[in-house]
């Protein structure tokens, strides 16, 4: 019988280290669950724009804005080019990009397809937005400023930017359409789609197209910079105003980095300040004052206009 008790006892004492060193089934759960969320919170924040402009440009403004919100959030934050605007609304749909610079239409394309996307901020100008009209000054076409006057350009070679472009495309075609112009017969040859608004600039300066309409903002920069030669290119119409660029975020940004990200997304762009130099030089390249709050309400022309010519289903 003694025998026995102490050989029962030996078992339970060889036995007692094992159990005290392994961890509790809760305990690996919480380490687990632990890892998960600091691996989540440091995925990086992805960032990207639609390819309005030349790629250089573009390179430089985003990269500068990735490294101002990375400060401000507290998150690693990436910039990734795309090579077009449909690129761009697909990137967002499948999760590649978190964060976008959008156009009115591409930014309404991509909201319809992600549930729960917000628009989050534009600049100052972009509720007040214009394209204009330019022409080969050897057309000998005047500047005007009644929209039926557009009938003037009837005959002419073409181009768009962009097919997918709110102030290239879009909103150009919304108001020729309004003018009585049928872009689809009243042109001479097809219509071109340059693809951007610097690449306008260049084809109707060089007489390749005789007409062209692109974002004012672009025109205007460009004339400052003195990279247009206004002897042989000019605007010849401005249009009403429209809603057009925004900030469109996913809504899986609050689920990887918390409840209130977007927010904080939101309050960091509108906090770039013009009186700070780092700051200014990023509100320059985008050409604006300062960043306001938008909605998805804003939108509704564009969204209305975009069903009407068969860019949005």
């Amino acid at each position: 019988m003694r025998r026995s008790w102490i050989a029962g006892v030996s078992s339970l004492l060889l036995l007692l280290p094992l159990g005290a060193c392994a961890p509790s089934e809760t305990g690996q759960e919480a380490a687990g669950e632990s890892g998960a969320a600091t691996e989540q919170s440091t995925l990086p924040l992805t960032a990207g724009a639609i390819p309005d402009q030349d790629p250089e440009v573009l390179q430089r403004l985003y990269t500068k804005l990735a490294d101002y919100l990375e400060a401000e959030l507290g998150v690693p934050v990436e910039y990734k080019p795309v090579t077009d605007y449909a690129a761009a609304v697909t990137a967002f749909k499948v999760g590649d990009l978190d964060l976008v610079w959008f156009g009115g239409l591409t930014g309404v394309q991509a909201r319809l397809q992600v549930p729960g996307a917000e628009a989050i901020a534009q600049r100052d100008i972009d509720e007040q937005f214009h394209s204009v009209f330019i022409a080969n000054t050897a057309t000998g076409l005047k500047e005007f400023s009644d929209i039926q006057e557009l009938t003037q350009i009837k005959g002419r070679t073409f181009t768009f930017g962009s097919e997918s472009s709110t102030s290239g495309r879009l909103m150009p075609q919304h108001f020729m359409e309004e003018a009585g112009l049928d872009t689809a017969q009243d042109f001479k040859g097809e219509v071109g789609f340059s693809g951007n608004h610097d690449t306008t600039i260049k084809l109707v300066e060089a007489g390749t197209y005789e007409v062209g309409a692109l974002n004012e903002q672009v025109w205007l920069d460009r004339v400052a910079e003195g990279a247009v030669d206004t002897t042989k290119v000019a605007v010849i119409w401005r249009t009403p105003p429209y809603f057009d660029y925004h900030w469109v975020i996913s809504p899986e940004v609050d689920e990887r980095y918390g409840d209130g990200f977007a927010d904080k997304v939101q309050a960091a762009l509108m906090a770039l300040d013009p009186a700070v130099p780092e700051q200014k030089e990023i509100l320059d390249l985008f050409g604006a004052e300062r960043f306001i709050a938008t909605d998805n309400d804003n939108y509704a022309e564009i969204e209305a206009v975009g069903r009407k010519i068969g860019k949005i289903q």
